[in-house]
């Protein structure tokens, strides 16, 4: 998954010169893509209670191949944004899939393995930049040809999931099930908070990776050094992913979420200073990685009867990797790109109050549960 989302940025100048393209028109296959994503998990998510987890990741493997193949051989434009698409609806479906399954699956290991799971997200996504550029852009089709044949293996592996979760309770006792009094009351704002915190969230990731590079131009690095430090950035983040995972197994998800939004927002304000940016970009890295596969177990604990608040913040934050381009670009008119790292310091602060509030508004709920 990490390597197909990272395939499309290379592959931009090969697609502007075979189908004369502009760079935003280019850009497009990676937004097709992500919202054949958003669309896979909803749908996947309707459909769990009939397909049930091995059938939605066979689908999903199918239709992602099926996608990457369609891309590679399509004739024209519009049918390549379809295949985009085909390849985000499977993409989209995984992404539900593994989530919810590792969320619920590994007990009180959970956090600590979707964190490893994540983890080989992002070494995806830095060898697939690396491929396109071995192999060259203009052989984009044969690189997704590839993917698409490595896909297909992964069929074979879905023997050994349970189609439900061991031990679930029946839907119209999973309904009536309350985590408290305090989330019984207000368990809407407390999945609004979450769907706000992983919008936030994910577009400072996006945000950062898009902007860094011109953010560091801008403050006087060279453009090797500026491509440098946001490849570190991206590195640090799967790095963190796998140095979290052995914390989680003792410190509590809140602890761990708050840690990452405060340490986080420090090292945004600290990249407003041209000699540190850099490595205050690098610590940015270090700390987003934890919050995405940390909040999810977090969420399946403080609200277990609500079924779909997982698909929820899943496709939520595929939105807010989409709106965090536009918004940050509108943002950067208004001001200037030297301000990039405290506009997304506010937007880091917003996440830290989130995490402090849901911390306090599921305490009764973490506080019954064994750790």
């Amino acid at each position: 998954m990490g390597a197909l989302q990272a395939f499309y940025g290379p592959s931009i100048p090969a697609l502007r010169q075979e189908f004369g393209l502009s760079p935003s028109a280019a850009g497009l296959g990676l937004s097709a893509h992500f919202v054949g994503g958003v669309a896979g998990v909803l749908l996947f998510d309707r459909l769990y209670g009939r397909l049930g987890n091995r059938q939605i990741l066979a689908t999903s493997y199918l239709l992602m191949a099926l996608g990457a193949a369609g891309f590679a051989l399509a004739p024209n434009w519009p049918l390549a944004l379809t295949a985009a698409l085909l390849a985000g609806l499977g993409f989209g479906g995984i992404d539900y899939g593994l989530n919810q399954l590792f969320a619920v699956g590994f007990g009180r290991r959970s956090t600590a393995m979707l964190n490893v799971l994540n983890a080989h997200f992002g070494i995806g996504a830095i060898l697939g930049p690396a491929l396109i550029g071995a192999v060259g852009a203009a052989h984009y089709p044969a690189v997704f040809l590839a993917f698409a044949v490595a896909d297909l293996p992964l069929l074979l592996c879905l023997r050994g999931v349970r189609d439900r979760a061991p031990g679930r309770p029946a839907a119209g006792a999973e309904e009536e099930a309350a985590t408290g009094p305090v989330l019984s009351r207000s368990l809407l704002s407390v999945l609004s908070v979450f769907v706000a915190l992983y919008v936030l969230h994910v577009g400072i990731e996006a945000g950062v990776g898009g902007w860094e590079p011109t953010h560091l131009e801008t403050v006087g690095y060279g453009a090797g050094a500026a491509a440098t430090a946001t490849s570190v950035y991206w590195l640090m983040m799967t790095v963190g992913r796998f140095l979290v995972a052995p914390l989680a197994l003792r410190f509590p998800a809140p602890a761990l979420i708050t840690v990452s939004c405060a340490g986080m927002t420090v090292c945004l304000l600290l990249a407003a200073v041209p000699a540190l940016a850099p490595y205050a970009y690098a610590g940015v890295g270090l700390f987003i990685a934890p919050i995405f596969p940390t909040g999810l177990p977090w969420l399946n604990q403080a609200a277990p009867r609500a079924r779909r608040a997982g698909a929820l913040v899943i496709a939520a934050s595929m939105v807010g990797g989409v709106a965090a381009g536009p918004a940050l670009g509108k943002a950067i008119e208004w001001s200037d790109i030297r301000a990039v790292p405290l506009l997304l310091g506010g937007v880091s602060a917003l996440c830290l109050a989130a995490t402090v509030w849901l911390a306090r508004a599921t305490r009764a709920s973490e506080g019954a549960s064994p750790r």
